[in-house]
C-alpha cells in the first residue's frame, strides 16, 4: 500500500467527508495529504472538530481488500472507471475484486424486478448473453430475479456486479456461487468497506453506481415503485440513454417498465433493438466506441491555488438560506466564478454552516 492510498482512504473515511466533499478537498489542496492536513484549521474556523480517520483504520483497510485478492480504484487515479467519474456523486473509492480490464469496455445496465416473472428471467438471460455476444459489458446488482438472470446469461461474454455491501459480503446468501463466479469471470465492485452488511440506505447508492457506469440502463421488468427505476431515472439525470421492454397492462411487474416508455424510455423488444438504439444514439459520436462520449478528459480539474476571498464568502452567504437551491444558481447570482463558490461552500460545510441536498443544491445550517 503506498502514502496516496492511505491518505485518501482516511479523507474518505473521515465523517462528514462524503463524495462532493472530497472531490473538492483533493481539487483544492491538489492532495489527499496536503487535504488532511488542512482539516483541522478548516474545522476551526466554525468551532467543530473532526474525526480525522487513523491512518491504522486505513492501513487495515487495504490490507483487508488485499487478503481478498481486491484492489482499491480511487476516483482521479488511472483505473477509475470514466463514466462513473463523470458523475457529481461518484464513489471516491470502489473495492474491485475480477478482471479490471472490463472497466474500459463499453458497458449497458441492466436491472429489473426482484420477483422476476419466468418470462422476464428467461429473457433477461437470453438477452445479456446476446448483447455481450456484441461486445457490450452488462452491469448488475446481484440482486434476486432480472439482475440475476443478467449476470449469468452475460457471464461468458463479461458482467460487472455492483453490490451494496462490502467486497467480501454476499447478498442474498444463494447468490454465494454466483458472486464467486463473477469474481473470478466478471468483476465485483462494493463501495462499502469489506465485512459491511448491506442495510436499506447502501441500496439506492449502489444504484448510483450501476447508472453512473453504464453508457446506458435497460429495465427488464420494474413495479412502479422499485429500486429499478430510481436506477433508471439517476441514469437518465447523468445524461444517459434509458431502454425499457414494454408488458401487459395486467402485470404489475410491467407498470414500470410502461411508465417509463411514456416518460420518453426508448422501447426495445429484441437484441436487434436494443443495439440500434444504442447505433442511434451514438450517431453523433464520429466512430467512438460506445460510452467514449461522455469521458472525461481529467476526473478531477486542477488543483485552486487559494482559499476564495472574504468577499466571495460574504457573497455566497448573502444568497444561502434552510431552503436548498442548486450551486449553479449561486454562481449565476454571486457573479463569482465556479471554482471561487465552491471553495466558499466546502469552507462553510466543513464550518458546519452548510449542508449539501440531492440534486447538486446546497442549505445554510440554521443556527
Amino acid at each position: 500500500m503506498t502514502a496516496d492510498a492511505v491518505a485518501r482512504l482516511r479523507l474518505i473515511r473521515t465523517p462528514s467527508i462524503g463524495p462532493v466533499t472530497y472531490r473538492q478537498l483533493v481539487t483544492r489542496f491538489g492532495t489527499a495529504a496536503a487535504a488532511l492536513a488542512a482539516l483541522p484549521d478548516l474545522a476551526r474556523r466554525g468551532g467543530r472538530q473532526l474525526d480525522i480517520a487513523p491512518a491504522a483504520l486505513a492501513e487495515h483497510e487495504l490490507a483487508a481488500l488485499d487478503r481478498l485478492g481486491a484492489v482499491p480504484l480511487f476516483i482521479g487515479t488511472s483505473g477509475y472507471p470514466a463514466l462513473l467519474a463523470a458523475t457529481e456523486t461518484a464513489p471516491p473509492m470502489l473495492a474491485a475484486r475480477g478482471r479490471l480490464a472490463l472497466l474500459d469496455q463499453p458497458a449497458l445496465a441492466m436491472v429489473g424486478a426482484r420477483n422476476a416473472s419466468a418470462a422476464g428471467t428467461r429473457l433477461a438471460r437470453g438477452w445479456a448473453e446476446g448483447l455481450a455476444a456484441e461486445g457490450l459489458v452488462i452491469v448488475s446488482g446481484l440482486a434476486r430475479g432480472i439482475d440475476s438472470a443478467a449476470h449469468r446469461g452475460a457471464m461468458a461474454g463479461g458482467t460487472i456486479a455492483v453490490i451494496a455491501g462490502g467486497v467480501d459480503v454476499v447478498y442474498p446468501p444463494e447468490n454465494a456461487a454466483l458472486m464467486d463466479e463473477i469474481a473470478t469471470q466478471g468483476l465485483v465492485l462494493a463501495e462499502q468497506p469489506p465485512g459491511v452488511e448491506p442495510q436499506a440506505r447502501h441500496f439506492p447508492r449502489r444504484n448510483r453506481i450501476i447508472a453512473g457506469i453504464a453508457a446506458a440502463t435497460l429495465v427488464v421488468e420494474a413495479a412502479p415503485r422499485s429500486g429499478s427505476l430510481i436506477t433508471a431515472r439517476l441514469a437518465a439525470e447523468f445524461g444517459r440513454d434509458v431502454l425499457a421492454v414494454p408488458g401487459s397492462p395486467l402485470d404489475p411487474r410491467a407498470q414500470g417498465c410502461n411508465q417509463l416508455i411514456r416518460e420518453g424510455a426508448t422501447l426495445v423488444q429484441t437484441v436487434a433493438d436494443v443495439m440500434e438504439a444504442l447505433s442511434a444514439f451514438d450517431a453523433d459520436g464520429a466512430g467512438q466506441t460506445l460510452g467514449q462520449r461522455y469521458q472525461l478528459a481529467e476526473p478531477l480539474p486542477p488543483p485552486i491555488a487559494a482559499a476564495a476571498p472574504e468577499e466571495a464568502r460574504a457573497r455566497v452567504l448573502s444568497l444561502l438560506s434552510p431552503t436548498p437551491v442548486g450551486v449553479d444558481e449561486l454562481v449565476r447570482q454571486s457573479g463569482l466564478a465556479a471554482a471561487d463558490v465552491g471553495c466558499v461552500l466546502l469552507d462553510l460545510e466543513l464550518e458546519g454552516a452548510m449542508e449539501r441536498h440531492a440534486g447538486g443544491r446546497v442549505a445554510r445550517v440554521a443556527a
